[in-house]
């Protein structure tokens, strides 16, 4: 039966999705922004829709580890998943008003393992489950590093001898299916994570008799998302689009698809990556190919710092979070 204080709970969770798709806006927008392609309304749309119908595409790996890969599922219970959200939403709203784009997934992780740490001891946390994230942390951007300046230097090199003016007019078409798909691995890989949560939850309510993620609570999930990104978050778009790196239409084409393809690959092993991560390695990646002082490696190095301290930080706000429940 579902109670008022699950229901809640549930809201609080689509919440934090709607938080993630504001927060995370940017990265699914910075590029095509920036660069001119579309105007920031047409964009946040654009994006909205692709968030949205992820769930087409992709398994639920991600949900699944989430949901039980990262903290023992049976002590998982509504104090845990309260002060989850709570540390994560908290963690979100501080990095948006610093405009820093920091992980919402690992805002969630963290929140995740500090409340259960409290209430269970080291012992109720998933090591597998948290060395695999942990080490995307580093890999992703990396990895979306990589594959950005593959992607940029075959597409410099198939165009070197067309014309700036024709370059420009081929990408800014070629941005739309680039942003699309990024949007694509966006959804597909950060919507999941509050599924997995919401289907913790509904698991140790007995409200299901096994863990799985109900239809209902995938589509309300994707909706909250592309909701949050409509409304998008414009101080980190600035951030991404212009002061890491001055963006062309082929720059943010080759970002995006080295971006998505890391999405794509790490949501089809179930591994709860940053699409924010991943997107500035891509940036990154590209801009460097120009000249590695088109990079401002200071910026980088900033967002790099934010990154590092986000699951440390909001394990101890959802600890605080979780001793405060117990309390009152």
């Amino acid at each position: 039966m579902f109670t008022i204080s699950i229901i809640l709970l549930i809201l609080l969770g689509l919440t934090f999705d709607f938080l993630n798709g504001f927060h995370d806006a940017a990265n699914s927008v910075a590029t095509v922004v920036s660069t001119r392609v579309l105007s920031p309304n047409i964009a946040v749309i654009w994006a909205a829709f692709f968030n949205f119908i992820a769930f087409l595409f992709f398994g639920l790996h991600v949900a699944n580890t989430i949901g039980k890969g990262i903290v023992n599922i049976n002590i998982i219970d509504s104090s845990i998943v309260f002060a989850a959200l709570l540390g994560a939403s908290i963690w979100n709203i501080i990095t948006w008003y610093f405009g820093l784009p920091t992980s919402s997934s690992h805002a969630l992780i963290g929140g995740l393992i500090g409340a259960a740490i409290v209430k269970s001891g080291v012992s109720s946390l998933v090591s597998s489950g948290i060395i695999k994230t942990v080490l995307f942390m580093f890999i992703s951007p990396l990895l979306g590093l990589l594959l950005g300046s593959i992607i940029g230097m075959i597409v410099f090199r198939i165009f070197r001898k067309s014309t700036p003016s024709k370059v420009d007019h081929i990408f800014r078409k070629g941005q739309l299916v680039s942003a699309a798909f990024y949007s694509l691995g966006h959804g597909g890989n950060d919507a999941q994570k509050t599924m997995g949560i919401i289907a913790g939850l509904l698991f140790s309510a007995h409200l299901i008799d096994k863990f799985f993620v109900p239809l209902w609570v995938v589509l309300a999930c994707q909706a909250a998302m592309a909701l949050g990104t409509v409304f998008g978050g414009w101080r980190i778009v600035k951030t991404l689009g212009q002061r890491v790196v001055k963006l062309k239409p082929v720059d943010g084409f080759c970002a995006e698809l080295g971006a998505a393809s890391t999405l794509f690959i790490s949501t089809a092993f179930g591994i709860p990556v940053s699409t924010t991560h991943t997107i500035t390695g891509a940036i990154a990646g590209v801009g460097s190919l120009k000249r590695f002082s088109a990079v401002r490696w200071g910026v980088a190095g900033r967002i790099v710092w934010a990154w590092i301290f986000t699951i440390p930080l909001t394990a101890i706000i959802s600890a605080v979070a979780f001793f405060a429940t117990k309390l009152f």
